[in-house]
């Protein structure tokens, strides 16, 4: 009765259900990893967001790069804003995913080291050539707040370094690229301002780090397994149905040539 299974037909799709279960196996083994990846990042963020703030001495200096622990990190710096000297960052989008510049500005510290801080979002209401109009932060000694973030490189962000910019406009935030730019002693990395909030809302300050959907990669893992549980009994139930289909052929078959008249 299952001598059909030796047919082409049949061996090719026996064939490919013994491909089909590993791959999904492996599929949802894959899958299970970025759960598990997104699930540290989300509670690393969520560490960093609720510690307590310290001063960005303690974690940043010169050369030093900001390490998973310390990113999003809440740290406090004393010091002023150096206009004379600050940048935009191009082709920076806002929370409407309008395209405009992210404003970088040089802090300088009590001890002369500067620490690199992006202010926020402006438009590029005039323009993606000219450099825009800024608003101007705060004057004379304060103590700004923000989230302490890594250098941005083309390898982890995909941004092109590009070339030949208009004057004052960069593409990446790299304490090293503008180290040599100022003349200075830079601290690693830089820091996203969150206070004090500027008073016209201008530039618009980046919001928190939004957190991965973790959970999607767990439903995606259990579906891959339960798509390779179904391959062996969705097999069974084919060969099944086709054993009966061919039984039946079969018991018909005799009936059919004892119904049939005999020749004279």
């Amino acid at each position: 009765m299952y001598r059909f299974l030796l047919s082409r037909q049949w061996v090719t799709i026996t064939l490919v259900a013994l491909l089909l279960i590993p791959t999904m196996i492996w599929l949802g083994f894959w899958q299970m990893d970025r759960y598990e990846e997104r699930d540290a990042r989300n509670r690393l963020v969520a560490d960093a967001l609720a510690a307590d703030p310290v001063p960005v001495e303690q974690l940043a200096a010169p050369g030093h790069a900001v390490t998973r622990a310390e990113r999003y990190r809440t740290v406090t710096a004393e010091g002023r804003f150096d206009t004379d000297d600050e940048v935009v960052v191009r082709r920076r989008t806002n929370a409407d995913d309008r395209v405009g510049f992210h404003v970088l500005t040089p802090f300088v510290l009590d001890d002369g080291r500067v620490l690199l801080v992006n202010r926020g979002w402006i438009p590029a209401e005039a323009g993606r050539t000219a450099f825009p109009e800024v608003p101007a932060p705060p004057r004379g000694e304060i103590t700004i707040k923000g989230r302490l973030m890594p250098d941005e490189t083309t390898e982890a962000s995909g941004i092109k370094d590009l070339e030949g910019l208009p004057d004052r406009q960069i593409m990446l935030i790299n304490s090293g690229q503008e180290a040599e730019r100022l003349g200075a002693r830079v601290l690693g990395g830089y820091v996203a301002q969150t206070a004090p909030e500027p008073k016209d809302g201008t530039p618009e300050q980046l919001g928190n780090p939004g957190k991965e959907n973790s959970a999607l990669n767990y439903a995606y893992a259990i579906q891959w397994w339960l798509f390779a549980a179904a391959v062996p009994v969705g097999w069974f139930v084919l060969v099944r149905r086709e054993a009966r289909e061919r039984g039946r052929a079969a018991a018909e078959a005799p009936e059919a040539e004892e119904t049939e008249p005999a020749t004279v």
